[in-house]
């Protein structure tokens, strides 16, 4: 922003300030930076932003212009501010807040955050008049996503219109010195939002409201009970994390399988007894958007969790208390003891979306809680916990990209045209652009429950009423049975669908994420568990030559049968005999995976391989680390997604230091021809009956498959000349793969693309769909 020169006289200017300027106080700050220079004018909410119009000596019209421009509140994120000269009007003021202007534009709304300190503090003050109030909250933290139901963000725009205030909290919503000045969840024990405790019937616990229904909740988590909380975003489902009675029952209770719970911790002080957190580590997890870090378990934590939190996994997920509840939940000063460490997971059965509405959550949970903790103020969209790790060198990658991120967009490097992406059928996240703004939704789960595709529905209808983005163009994934195509076919209507491969939106997703304009293509390296190829095979190991307009395969894992197609995936025995039997290498009794499997099994496979009946051929790199698993004797049958291949990654972990070798794979000649996956499965054989460890084994071939990425990466730039790789697709959430990787080819020249904020499994596929589809290059169509 250009800073006007100052003039004789008084003079006005009227200046537009884009960005997340709503719901953060932003109003307030102005307000305060203009009647400290006693300036006239205005400030307000319209649909583009927030206006301001400012009269007064030229000199302090300068002056407040260059603060505007340096100084904005925490939670701001001004990303333009455009200026014009009017004519002075003799307005002495003083300077005022309108109300808002319901027009359609691209305000940007604020993520929910997480209770600030001096929230805190007013929470755990008994001479506070907020003491204890599980609502508190001011312009720099609370929800804002969760609750808003329309844009401008105004107090009657969100779930916040049915608690009108009292004239105490009206006052300080009025008063432009206040920290409350303008903030529309602004609220009190006398106004402000109840909570209630409803028992399952037969506890023997009667129902509770306010601070009973807290006292009363801790002191269920307590005796080792299990406790569904109402977040910002969703139900949590609370146990104490060091009972294993409370643990196990969960478990059953929600057949959760092998699958890792994350914990919340009372404070930092107490997640340090559980792990050993970096400085970067520590900054994520006390962060404003709080999400569940991994953190590597100390070897002898000073606070014992339950095994089957993690079972046989070297990390856990920890989050700090990001709402008052939470932090009520724990206790504060003078109340009983309880349980410091809570597993706190998403409110759904197994498959579902996460519960948010009250009357559905006492049938959803119903046999999973056994009590309620709730309260009255509706959840406008669900947002579930995010998730991310740190990498060594500080740098984090985000795994779901949920609460505390959601809605803030993306800037993209091309402009698209208005399009909404739906996604794919894993982890799906839609998204909605246009010119060069992207905005993700909230993680929903995985599609195919009509729970989760009604969840879709509405997560669409509130991104675009929140962007004010109307949708001209509709994006999805080519596969033909997935039940995010289906959706996107009916959503579409009289729109256009664009159908986009699955691994080229994996790659578009990166170059959009690091600012690429597409112009000099990638190479782009893209690894999961199944995608729809161009020959209509299961895709999966692939290294296209990629821009936003098309992509060219240069290569590919060497395809094996899966045997049951996705069916098949839960069996990773059968897919590491399969890979056995594709090789040319024989099923010896002695090992793993041939003694998991029965003799009926094996004999059906055989056939079934034999005859080539259901066995559609992968060149899935994910496929490939469950056979290996499998053949290490570490999982042969899955639970959940990628059980065997994060069980392989915490044996590889563990064996990583203790050996440096690696297994090679055989790389062809040529574009389009496979690497082969037959010599790095006969040496980890050959080592097996050697008697190496199995960690040693997994880390030779976590290593021989970074050294194959990073060989066949030469040969494509010796081919075209290109040397910059994005690694992409959920594989690449392996961290040990994914640092060695990064560290041959950088070592080599290459400028490596990693993602950060952009999840490289199916949670950020939407975003390479847009690109692909909404630019105006477009090629692929349905």
């Amino acid at each position: 922003m250009t800073t006007p020169a100052p003039a004789p006289g008084p003079v006005r200017r009227r200046l537009t300030v884009r960005g997340t300027v709503q719901g953060v106080g932003f109003r307030p700050h102005v307000h305060r930076l203009a009647a400290g220079r006693l300036l006239a004018g205005f400030v307000g909410n319209t649909g583009d932003g927030v206006v301001i119009e400012v009269e007064g000596p030229a000199a302090e019209v300068a002056g407040f212009c260059d603060r505007l421009a340096r100084e904005t509140p925490p939670l701001a994120a001004v990303t333009g501010i455009v200026g014009e000269d009017l004519p002075a009007t003799g307005d002495t003021g003083p300077f005022t807040i309108r109300p808002s202007e319901r027009a359609t534009g691209r305000t940007q709304l604020p993520p929910d955050t997480a209770t600030c300190a001096d929230c805190l503090r007013e929470l755990s003050d008994p001479a506070d008049r907020r003491y204890r109030h599980p609502f508190v909250t001011c312009t720099h933290c609370g929800p804002r996503f969760t609750i808003a139901t329309g844009m401008p963000y105004d107090r009657a725009a969100t779930t916040m219109a049915g608690f009108p205030m009292c004239p105490a909290c009206a006052r300080e919503y009025g008063d432009p010195a206040d920290r409350r000045f303008h903030a529309q969840p602004v609220a009190c024990p006398d106004c402000g939002p109840r909570l209630t405790l409803v028992p399952a019937a037969g506890l023997g616990v009667r129902p509770a409201r306010d601070a009973e229904a807290l006292a009363t909740a801790r002191a269920l988590l307590a005796a080792g009970r299990i406790v569904a909380v109402k977040g910002v975003g969703g139900y949590h489902l609370a146990c104490d994390a060091t009972d294993p009675r409370a643990v196990a029952a969960l478990r059953a209770r929600k057949e959760r399988g092998g699958k890792a719970f994350a914990v919340m911790c009372a404070d930092l002080a107490t997640a340090e007894r559980l792990a050993d957190p970096t400085d970067a580590e520590r900054d994520a997890l006390t962060a404003a958007r709080r999400p569940i870090v991994l953190l590597r378990r100390r070897p002898a934590p000073g606070i014992a969790l339950a095994d089957q939190v993690c079972p046989g996994s070297p990390h856990v997920g920890v989050m700090l208390p990001y709402t008052p509840v939470h932090t009520l939940l724990f206790g504060l000063l003078g109340d009983p003891p309880g349980p410091q460490v809570l597993v706190m997971t998403s409110g759904n059965r197994s498959g579902e979306p996460i519960v948010t509405d009250d009357a559905d959550a006492l049938t959803r949970l119903a046999g999973l809680a056994d009590a309620w903790l709730s309260h009255d103020r509706p959840i406008a969209s669900p947002c579930d916990d995010s998730l991310l790790r740190v990498r060594p060198d500080g740098t984090a990658q985000v795994l779901r990209r949920s609460r505390g991120y959601v809605p803030r967009p993306l800037r993209l490097p091309v402009p698209v045209r208005p399009t909404l992406a739906v996604g794919g059928d894993l982890k799906n996240v839609p998204c909605l652009g246009e010119g060069d703004l992207a905005w993700f939704g909230p993680h929903i789960g995985d599609m195919g429950e009509l729970a989760t595709l009604e969840a879709a529905r509405r997560a669409e209808t509130h991104l675009t009423r929140l962007s004010g983005v109307t949708p001209a163009l509709v994006a999805a994934d080519r596969h033909p049975g997935y039940h995010s195509t289906a959706l996107a076919r009916r959503r579409a209507e009289d729109l256009p669908l664009r159908l986009v491969q699955h691994h080229h939106a994996h790659i578009a997703a990166a170059m959009a994420e690091h600012g690429l304009d597409g112009r000099t293509p990638v190479i782009g390296v893209a690894f999961d568990g199944t995608g729809y190829g161009d020959d209509g095979t299961v895709w999966g190991g692939e290294i296209l030559l990629a821009d936003y307009t098309g992509h060219r395969r240069f290569a590919r894992l060497s395809p094996a049968p899966l045997p049951g197609g996705d069916a098949g995936v839960a069996n990773p025995c059968r897919l590491a005999l399969a890979r056995l039997w594709a090789a040319g290498l024989p099923w010896d009794p002695d090992l793993p995976s041939t003694a998991a499997c029965s003799d009926v099994e094996r004999a059906v496979l055989r056939r079934q391989l034999e005859r080539q009946v259901a066995c559609a051929p992968t060149s899935s790199a994910g496929r490939l680390f469950d056979a290996v698993a499998s053949l290490l004797g570490l999982c042969h049958r899955a639970a959940y997604e990628a059980q065997a291949a994060l069980e392989l990654e915490a044996a590889a972990a563990e064996g990583w230091h203790a050996d440096s070798g690696a297994h090679p794979f055989g790389i062809s000649e040529g574009h389009g021809v496979p690497w082969e996956f037959t010599p790095p499965l006969a040496a980890l054989l050959a080592d097996l009956r050697r008697g190496t460890p199995a960690p040693v084994l997994a880390a030779r071939f976590h290593r021989g498959l970074a050294r194959a990425v990073a060989g066949i990466c030469r040969r494509a730039r010796t081919a075209t000349g290109l040397t910059t790789v994005a690694l992409t697709g959920g594989v690449f959430a392996n961290a040990l793969l994914e640092e060695e990787a990064t560290a041959l080819l950088a070592g080599d020249g290459f400028t490596v693309l990693r993602h950060r904020e952009v999840p490289p499994n199916d949670g950020g596929l939407a975003l390479g769909q847009l690109m692909v589809a909404g630019s105006a290059t477009h090629r692929e169509t349905e």
